[in-house]
């Protein structure tokens, strides 16, 4: 058993159990949370905020979710530090740089304010515990579609930023799978830095002077995937293959027309969501201490790291992801 599967079986499990199982605790109208995130403004986040609003209203705290509107660690690291002038009861993070942020995290921790990371770990930090995808089996997965699409063999470019952790380690999913396939090769990996325009430049330069060495493009964050997807679009190109990665609309678009092949779905949503719920309970069942090692405690408290799921969108199932979108987004908040 993997130690993902541990972590969420065994910790997890239990704890998303209790929080079920307990009965509803009076709450301090002084509880305020936030959500740190990055590119606050693409629907990924938006959707995490959707889950961040739904938690606050169940539970009648206050929420916000916070971050620059584009890909900015810096911008992200002040945001979080602005945080603290509203003296947070606990924070949610998805660390851009989980090394700039390691600090900052610790020293929240150390003045008693529970962290959550989500999205994206910064696992060396004090950081309570994890929620999020499993992302070195999201990179499993369309590493495996890639496989299938290219039947064995091809060159690949791949979109990334690789200061993120969870992109690194999707990364590495795909990188195990294709050990296997000696024949399709990653030529290239291209920093986007958080800005798609580079992911529709560079698949223009491709198109434009290397379109019989590519045969794919792997994307590895939400943005670029669409992008390159909207260049072979316009330049009427059908016979190359796009994995990508989360499920807004156009990303669904493109996969429903067959021009993105596959796409990894995450659930923003369901990180906040239970990310929240799993704040206030820490506040209101306190632990006895934020900085013990709790990942090497045979008792703890704590998970360290609780999977809230992937899955490959193609176009067998397109529909189906649209629909509930569809639905959940008609759906006003429960109280």
């Amino acid at each position: 058993m993997s130690r993902w599967t541990q972590a969420l079986s065994l910790s997890g499990l239990g704890f998303l159990l209790a929080l079920a199982g307990c009965s509803k605790p009076e709450h301090d109208v002084e509880e305020r949370y936030f959500l740190v995130c990055s590119n606050a403004k693409i629907p990924y986040w938006q959707a995490a905020q959707a889950g961040l609003h739904r938690a606050a209203s169940q539970l009648k705290v206050r929420a916000e979710m916070i971050g620059p509107d584009t890909y900015d660690p810096k911008a992200q690291q002040q945001e979080f530090r602005n945080a603290l002038r509203h003296k947070p009861t606990g924070i949610l993070i998805s660390p851009a740089d989980a090394e700039l942020l390691k600090a900052d995290i610790d020293g929240v921790i150390g003045q008693g304010i529970p962290v959550i990371t989500m999205d994206s770990d910064s696992p060396t930090s004090q950081r309570l515990l994890y929620i999020g995808t499993n992302n070195y089996q999201a990179g499993v997965m369309g590493g495996k579609k890639l496989v299938e699409h290219l039947q064995g063999k091809g060159n690949v470019i791949v979109f990334t930023m690789p200061g993120q952790s969870n992109l690194r380690e999707r990364l590495n999913g795909y990188q195990a799978v294709l050990a296997e396939h000696p024949k399709i090769k990653i030529v290239e990996i291209v920093d986007i830095k958080g800005d798609p325009g580079i992911a529709f430049d560079k698949t223009m330069d491709v198109v434009e002077h290397q379109l019989d060495k590519i045969d794919a493009f792997v994307c590895l964050e939400a943005n670029a995937g669409k992008d390159v997807a909207e260049v072979l679009n316009r330049k009427g190109i059908k016979n190359k293959v796009i994995v990508a990665m989360d499920t807004d609309e156009p990303t669904l678009k493109w996969v429903q027309q067959g021009l993105i092949a596959a796409t990894i779905a995450q659930k923003p949503f369901t990180m906040a969501y239970y990310g929240l719920k799993m704040l206030d309970d820490l506040y209101h069942h306190k632990l006895p201490s934020l900085t013990r090692n709790w990942a090497q405690d045979p008792f703890s408290l704590l998970p360290t790291i609780v999977d809230t799921g992937a899955a490959v969108v193609d176009r067998s199932n397109v529909g189906d992801f649209i629909k509930a979108q569809g639905t959940n987004a008609a759906e006003p908040p429960k109280s």
